[in-house]
């Protein structure tokens, strides 16, 4: 089983995530452990083999662990149920995070958000994690989780 840092993996994580599904990628290699970032300024040198072996995975897009629209729904409906049908119109147009940001501010929840956010994300990662023989290095102490 290969090991990588936490910090690392939500590293390359927000990088994948950052734009739409396959505009951005980066993989694990699953014999050492190290994440190539694949970026348009070719910057970082892949390896030879990328396309072709399984010895690497591709890092996630929060999409695919369901970390999207679909979390921003799960906590409104926990959070601001009467809310629930205006932030799905949000994301019917562009802009969906700032004005669902500019409506959590509004009601005081912002922070709630960030906290639900960020322990779905942990969780999630974690998971995908184990599904994929990967083990986590806590950043503190650098300790196996």
């Amino acid at each position: 089983m290969v090991s990588v840092k936490y910090e690392d993996l939500t590293e390359a994580f927000d990088f994948v995530s950052f734009g739409g599904p396959f505009e951005h990628s980066a993989y694990i290699s699953l014999d050492t452990g190290t994440i190539y970032w694949d970026t348009d300024s070719g910057e970082e040198e892949l390896p030879d083999d990328l396309g072709e072996s399984n010895r690497y995975v591709a890092v996630p897009h929060k999409n695919d662990l369901d970390l999207g629209r679909n979390l921003v729904l799960r906590f409104v409906a926990s959070e601001l149920p009467d809310q629930y049908a205006t932030v799905e119109g949000f994301f019917r147009h562009r802009g969906a995070y700032a004005r669902l940001k500019e409506l959590l501010g509004s009601e005081g929840c912002l922070e709630a958000w960030y906290a639900f956010e960020a322990a779905e994300t942990s969780t999630a990662l974690r998971n995908w994690c184990r599904e994929n023989d990967i083990q986590i290095v806590e950043d503190r102490g650098d300790s196996p989780a």
